[in-house]
């Protein structure tokens, strides 16, 4: 066995038998959020057995020792996104997509986290803040750049919502929903040295919204994605989802609202914790006030963004999400002119 490091949750190890080599993973304690590990490995062996291959086979678990075993992927990083990227990931998500829609799906909860109204969109953004808000060197950014965001862009919300005649409080239906692993991206999946891309972590797997999935890819931290990836990632997606007549309405009105929760999401690292959940899978050498300093940067670049956003007041359409003329969204990114 030697361990892999990387992983901010979980210690993974690569085990070498004389079967063959694979991926051990050990999960900690059982938490209030939900299953990890039943939810990663159930949700694997669902989608191996539909033949969902761009991931990695559920082999056996430990339920008891909070230990699974799975598949040993040879191949490199996949982030940056390659050229075709976001091809694999759509046709990874076209797969998830059929998948959900066989009955062998019904046993499958909702993803950890899920957003399934904009009104729950508010509540896990009000509920981050409130726990960052106990971090005493975090209270100017908050009070002064976070919190007047999320009021703007929740009655940017509220307006659009209401001239489509939609209700922010309602969940989306069922057959609007889409299996999502709820942290998808080029930052969790591995380049095989075929080219194939193959997607990992699945803890947070379940239904979702597809607007989440859609606005998670882009406004994640750690993906670093083109202008015309962006763009090709959201028409994507449109061809999709978009024969839901209100996909580009809510898509609209929420993507600002996730940026602000990625900007919550980078600041974790202020709460004490999470910093010992980081400990405790192997990262004894961060430096704690380094490591805030530089989610405190990451925070910023995103707020900076969501800004411009919240500001636009064009009315949706799917085509609008094809054009990289819509928003400055993917003109401006964090640290480099030519990255997202």
């Amino acid at each position: 066995m030697a361990p892999i490091l990387g992983g901010g949750n979980n210690r993974l190890y690569r085990v070498d038998t004389a079967a063959g080599r694979f991926a051990l993973k050990c999960y900690g304690p059982l938490e209030a959020r939900g299953d990890r590990l039943g939810n990663e490995f159930d949700g694997l062996r669902f989608l191996a057995a539909g033949g969902a291959v761009a991931a990695p086979a559920p082999i056996a678990t430990d339920r008891g020792r909070r230990m699974a075993l799975y598949e040993w992927i040879d191949g490199g990083p996949a982030n940056p996104a390659p050229a075709d990227g976001i091809a694999q990931a759509l046709a990874f998500v076209a797969a998830l997509r059929h998948a959900g829609d066989t009955r062998a799906a019904g046993w499958v909860g909702t993803a950890t986290e899920a957003c399934l109204s904009g009104a729950e969109l508010l509540r896990q953004i009000d509920s981050r803040l409130a726990a960052l808000s106990l971090a005493p060197d975090l209270t100017g950014f908050l009070s002064e750049g976070v919190a007047p965001l999320r009021t703007l862009a929740g009655m940017r919300m509220a307006k659009l919502y209401a001239d489509a005649g939609l209700d922010t409080s309602a969940d989306i239906p069922m057959a609007g929903r889409v299996l999502s692993p709820s942290d998808f991206g080029f930052h969790n999946a591995v380049r095989r040295p075929d080219g194939r891309l193959v997607f990992v972590d699945f803890e947070y797997f379940g239904w979702d919204d597809p607007v989440k999935l859609t606005a998670d890819l882009p406004w994640h931290p750690g993906m670093t994605l083109s202008p015309d990836q962006v763009c090709a990632w959201l028409a994507g997606t449109v061809a999709l989802f978009g024969q839901d007549p209100s996909f580009a309405v809510r898509l609209s009105a929420q993507i600002p609202l996730f940026g602000l929760r990625w900007c919550l999401i980078v600041l974790n690292e202020f709460l004490p914790e999470r910093w010992l959940r980081r400990l405790a899978a192997g990262g004894s050498d961060l430096d704690w006030q380094q490591a805030k300093a530089t989610q405190l940067a990451k925070a910023r670049g995103i707020l900076a963004r969501v800004s411009k956003l919240a500001a636009i007041d064009d009315p949706p359409s799917l085509s609008s999400f094809q054009s990289p003329s819509w928003s400055p969204l993917w003109t401006t990114g964090p640290a480099t002119s030519d990255s997202w």
